[in-house]
């Protein structure tokens, strides 16, 4: 393994052997250190005259970087600026990020990776991951070999068509495992080198796209049917020949084939979609979280989830496993979580509903009393939820009224709009507390700042996938799980929910702030890990020493020659 460390044999120290010298070794992102080569290694590997004369340490250029990043006007530059360190220096840019999740993890997922992958054509630079075209199909297999790294750990993958709160982004969509994955590397420690973006460009239907000259991807409508069906089948069957050891995470795939790619592989290979699992384990730990502020346990509550795209499935999916799994029968359990769409109720009388969403569907019994009001504010009102999740991607779909309704029903109405990118979100933190008259407990999507009511300050938690899926990657990895199981994800919700501490929950976050994101996915992984072990999809190991081999932290190691 061309990145990986070796130990001296006589004093126990680390050191990184490395092939290559020159411009070659100032090349490879994975091994360049910049100014930071000593001067013994400039002399070693042929980098005298090559660097300005001072060594650096690692945190001198973080300072440095950090100088440079301040200096770009707008987000989606500041954005650019770190896709360029990352094309640079791996080991630097990954640093960058866990010294300051709070600031830079915005930067390089959401928010700003939406506007990223709008603009993706136009703001590329360096070519990082694998393009697989529809036109690909018999010979993926080699399309792989060609990108090597048989020991890579974690694939991500994306057919573009969901991409965030802003649709089919055609090959723009890249940016977002990208972005996933390097909150890998940085969030769970696994190393660079052991990561692969991948982009299924099977074309596009954004119209604004196929008429852009700068458009990259392939200029023809996206592929349907059949052949995508055998595209996506031809793919899968080379990650698992050429990374044999990797889990799977599927991305921004749009609903009418999200959830057939599940169900169809998870026990072909240990893989998982983050949209409908991550989502919802991080919903629920943020919300078995907030039964400790209000003293209430979760089969207690009443659910609205508005919108039933992957996001809103899942979780409805979620909460009814986890409700049945501390004892609520099935029937029972359905009636307490209630999911809408664009035309109202999701129930059972319906015959427009897809197969996803009839997995959700309550009752007609539910309805009655409703009439023909299919408003999302007639449903809170004769639902009488304690909790209300927006995922509808529609500003401002939480009202004024329903909050005010919520407010009679629950001393604490626990709001959760969780749309990201932020102009996307169903409603602003401030208003909800407003509404509430200061009793709401809210959480949402993007970052949003404190908020404060009548003098008191509420901190707003981020509900983030990146408090899940790197842990639970990790714990799949170390575990060796051949399957991502429900009960799996359960466990990583419940480990999240115990990284709030009361601190932060008397404050009204339901999450803990995103500089423990590195903590906050270690403690997800063993509960992940141990899951597994216990469900008998994964190995019996010996758990801490395992985690404690594989992180890996971005600093520079001495180098040798190898």
């Amino acid at each position: 393994m061309r990145y990986q460390p070796a130990v001296d044999p006589v004093t126990g120290d680390l050191y990184q052997p490395v092939a290559v010298r020159g411009v070659e070794l100032l090349s490879d992102a994975l091994l360049n250190k910049g100014t930071a080569f000593t001067v013994d290694e400039r002399e070693m590997f042929g980098l005298t005259g090559l660097l300005p004369a001072r060594v650096s340490t690692i945190e001198e250029q973080v300072d440095r970087s950090r100088h440079q990043l301040e200096a770009k006007a707008t987000d989606l530059e500041r954005h650019i600026y770190l896709a360029a360190l990352h094309d640079r220096n791996e080991t630097l840019f990954h640093r960058l990020i866990v010294d300051d999740q709070e600031g830079i993890v915005p930067l390089i997922y959401t928010p700003t990776v939406a506007e990223a992958c709008r603009h993706w054509s136009r703001i590329h630079r360096v070519a990082r991951g694998i393009y697989i075209t529809r036109h690909d199909r018999g010979r993926v297999h080699s399309i792989l070999a060609n990108h090597g790294h048989p020991e890579a750990r974690v694939v991500v993958m994306t057919d573009n068509e969901r991409i965030l709160g802003i649709g089919d982004q055609g090959a723009g969509g890249m940016g977002i495992p990208i972005g996933k994955l390097a909150l890998y590397s940085a969030g769970a420690g696994i190393h660079p080198s052991l990561c692969v973006p991948i982009s299924l460009d099977i074309g596009t239907d954004n119209e604004e796209l196929l008429a852009d000259p700068l458009y990259l991807g392939v200029r023809e409508p996206r592929l349907r049917g059949d052949r995508y069906r055998t595209l996506v089948a031809e793919v899968v069957d080379a990650i698992k020949v050429a990374y044999p050891r990797a889990l799977l995470q599927w991305e921004d795939f749009a609903n009418r084939t999200s959830f057939d790619h599940v169900d169809t592989y998870r026990t072909v290979l240990p893989s998982f979609n983050d949209d409908i699992q991550g989502t919802a384990a991080m919903v629920l730990g943020g919300l078995l979280a907030a039964t400790r502020r209000i003293g209430q346990s979760l089969d207690r509550q009443r659910f609205v989830i508005a919108g039933a795209g992957s996001a809103g499935i899942g979780i409805a999916r979620q909460l009814i496993g986890y409700l049945t799994s501390v004892g609520a029968n099935e029937a029972d359990a359905r009636r307490q979580v209630v999911v809408t769409d664009s035309r109202g109720l999701v129930h059972r009388n319906r015959t427009d509903l897809t197969p996803p969403k009839r997995t959700v569907a309550v009752d007609t019994d539910i309805v009655t009393g409703f009439g023909d009001d299919r408003s999302l504010e007639a449903i809170v009102n004769g639902v009488k939820p304690t909790v209300l999740i927006g995922v509808t991607g529609t500003p401002g779909a939480i009202t004024e009224g329903m909050v005010r309704a919520m407010s009679s029903f629950t001393a604490h109405p626990i709001v959760l709009p969780l749309s990201n990118p932020t102009s996307f979100t169903e409603a602003v933190p401030g208003d909800v507390i407003a509404w509430s008259g200061g009793t709401a407990l809210v959480a949402t999507g993007s970052p949003f700042a404190d908020v404060v009511h009548n003098g008191r300050r509420h901190r707003i938690g981020q509900a983030n996938n990146a408090f899940v899926f790197p842990g639970v990657g990790l714990g799949t990895i170390v575990a060796r799980a051949r399957e991502v199981t429900d009960g799996m994800f359960i466990a990583a919700a419940g480990a999240l929910a115990d990284m709030v501490d009361d601190d932060d929950l008397q404050l009204g976050s339901l999450f803990p702030p995103m500089h423990r994101m590195r903590e906050v996915s270690m403690s997800v992984a063993r509960a992940v890990a141990r899951a597994a072990i216990a469900e008998g999809v994964g190995e019996e190991i010996e758990l801490d020493r395992a985690l404690a081999a594989m992180p890996w932290f971005p600093t520079y190691l001495p180098y040798r020659p190898a």
